[in-house]
């Protein structure tokens, strides 16, 4: 069976693992734990034929610059995540994670996904970023900024209700490995669910 990596990238407390597990077991974490490094698969059916999506997540925060890349070997497609309504990680996904996996790895695509849509109309959230003069990222912007810095496309989701938008795949090189990166893909065949805590790769 052929493998597909994707690797998952973007601030701390994003949404980044919460979105892997609410898609791998339909299940929403009830706690925030930041990660190390963790792995989880899912068998996908690509054209009738099924493949091995490897969903690699990765630690935002700083300590883990330097340990973060040793998971970027051989990636096919990288997520870049932003939460919609923090702007500093939208920032930083020119400032910093683009930069970084282009370095690393300067020819594999990339997908942009705003996570936690679910609290775009949050009253609260909205009034708690209006107090510091800001405001949720709309879907514009988003779009805007996925084709200055080339991005294959951009998706936004929400791991919380389970809700998923994306515009369409128009470059056709690319077109085949990304169309298994759907959020809750209805074609799923069957779901595995792995977890490593160190920075090894788990294999199936």
């Amino acid at each position: 069976m052929q493998t597909i990596k994707c690797v998952v990238v973007g601030d701390g407390a994003v949404g980044k693992t919460c979105l892997l597990i609410s898609y791998t077991t339909n299940k929403f974490p009830s706690e925030y734990v930041p990660t190390v490094f963790d792995n989880y698969a899912v068998t996908v059916m690509i054209g009738g034929e099924p493949y091995t999506l490897g969903l690699f997540d990765t630690a935002g925060q700083e300590d883990y610059d330097r340990l973060r890349p040793l998971s970027y070997p051989q990636t096919d497609v990288f997520l870049v995540c932003f939460s919609v309504v923090s702007p500093s990680s939208f920032e930083n996904v020119k400032e910093k994670w683009v930069p970084e996996i282009t370095h690393h790895c300067p020819k594999t695509p990339f997908l942009l996904v705003g996570t936690q849509i679910d609290l775009r109309d949050d009253p609260s959230t909205v009034e708690k970023l209006a107090k510091n003069k800001q405001k949720p990222i709309t879907p514009e912007t988003a779009e805007k900024l996925a084709r200055d810095l080339k991005a294959v496309k951009y998706v936004e989701c929400s791991a919380l209700t389970q809700v998923r938008s994306h515009t369409r795949v128009r470059s056709k090189p690319v077109r085949s490995r990304l169309h298994s990166v759907r959020f809750w893909p209805s074609q799923m065949k069957k779901q595995k669910y792995l977890r490593s805590t160190t920075a090894t790769t788990t294999t199936t």
